[in-house]
């Protein structure tokens, strides 16, 4: 789930994407549905955020995918945006869930983060994989996002249970790693 000034939208478990607009009735807020669609990923979404202009979205889906979207997909196909998907947080043969999103706020660039311990920032807008974090977490990471001015990126490494029940693990720790201009710029075409 993420919200951009008056839009929702939400990701189900069962592969519906629902776009909600807030409306004032009356002096009170109410959700409107505007949407129900399918999403474009084959299996869950397990994370999603919003485009920093509002115009479109990233899903990440357990099948180690991301997916971009737009809101109005009639507006960006005329516009030449289409809707894709590309792999991510794979190694060799085994694919890891993706179960973070941040958006760059200055480039717009977006950083993903897996169940493999990476950290990944990607130009989507021309698919191209920008940086991998280095050094690899101890375990998944659970959550990321970039300061105000982009030039730190936080990653939450927490175990999220993609190998079921454990009785010991990595202990749960947050890292702030600092990010260059040059690993979250957009490649020029």
């Amino acid at each position: 789930m993420d919200s951009k000034r008056s839009t929702l939208v939400v990701a189900t478990s069962g592969r519906r994407i629902c776009i909600y607009n807030l409306e004032i009735v009356e002096g009170n807020p109410k959700l409107v549905l505007v949407e129900d669609r399918e999403s474009s990923l084959k299996y869950q979404t397990r994370t999603l955020r919003i485009f920093p202009d509002g115009t479109g979205m990233a899903l990440g889906s357990i099948e180690g995918r991301v997916a971009i979207e737009y809101l109005e997909e009639a507006t960006a196909e005329a516009a030449g945006r289409k809707k894709y998907a590309f792999k991510c947080h794979r190694i060799n043969d085994t694919v890891y869930p993706v179960n973070a999103i941040a958006f760059h706020p200055v480039h717009g660039t977006l950083a993903t983060g897996g169940a493999d311990g990476t950290a990944v920032i990607w130009d989507a807008i021309h698919k191209k994989r920008l940086t991998a974090i280095q050094p690899k977490f101890p375990t998944s990471v659970a959550a990321l996002a970039f300061n105000a001015d982009g030039t730190e990126l936080a990653v939450a490494s927490s175990y999220t249970f993609e190998g079921g029940e454990r009785d010991v693990g990595p202990k749960d720790e947050i890292y702030v790693r600092e990010v260059r201009d040059v690993e979250c710029r957009p490649k020029k075409k």
